[in-house]
């Protein structure tokens, strides 16, 4: 593939995936569901395990959202589109480190979970030509280990909703950009 054809394909990819913006909103709700479970007075470790629990319906609720959308979940066509499910399981292993903290440190988990999730997003600015997903890589992972360290998981929570709020507004703004 030459780079005429790579630069059309992402473009392509942007265009009828909406550069995810049916994942972004899904994980606003992922995060409220965080937030959540983190009211409740539970023992960390059992939110911790509900906040793994809460992280699940990650796929179907993007796969339900990109209906009304109109936002192409898988192209067939286009051969980068298996890029950007490559890109998303990668991040899989990471959560390793994840599973690690809920034994070794649980009250940081939740942090490296927004880490983890914010880190991941940075090979997606990429493949959709996005500025917003370069931007909120560093906000997301930057943030989430400063509003870690220094206030609860609940508060973290409740910052990423915010965050995944904000993201969703540039996203809309940066495909509008797309139609042009």
């Amino acid at each position: 593939m030459d780079k005429q054809a790579l630069e059309q394909a992402k473009t392509a990819c942007a265009r009828g995936q909406k550069r995810g913006i049916h994942f972004i909103m899904a994980s606003v709700i992922i995060w409220a569901l965080v937030f959540i479970v983190h009211m409740f007075r539970l023992p960390l470790e059992t939110k911790n395990l509900l906040t793994f629990c809460c992280t699940c319906p990650l796929m179907p609720l993007a796969w339900l959202i990109s209906k009304p959308l109109h936002i192409t979940f898988n192209d067939k066509e286009n051969p980068l589109s298996p890029l950007g499910i490559v890109l998303s399981v990668a991040q899989i292993p990471y959560l390793l480190i994840v599973m690690w903290a809920f034994a070794a440190v649980p009250n940081v988990m939740v942090m490296l979970l927004a880490m983890v999730f914010g880190a991941h997003l940075l090979p997606f600015g990429w493949l959709y030509k996005s500025k917003v997903y370069y931007v909120m890589t560093g906000v997301i992972t930057i943030g989430a280990l400063i509003v870690g360290l220094y206030f609860s998981p609940q508060v973290l929570a409740l910052c990423m909703i915010v965050v995944e709020i904000i993201f969703c507004l540039l996203l809309y703004l940066e495909n509008r950009n797309l139609n042009d």
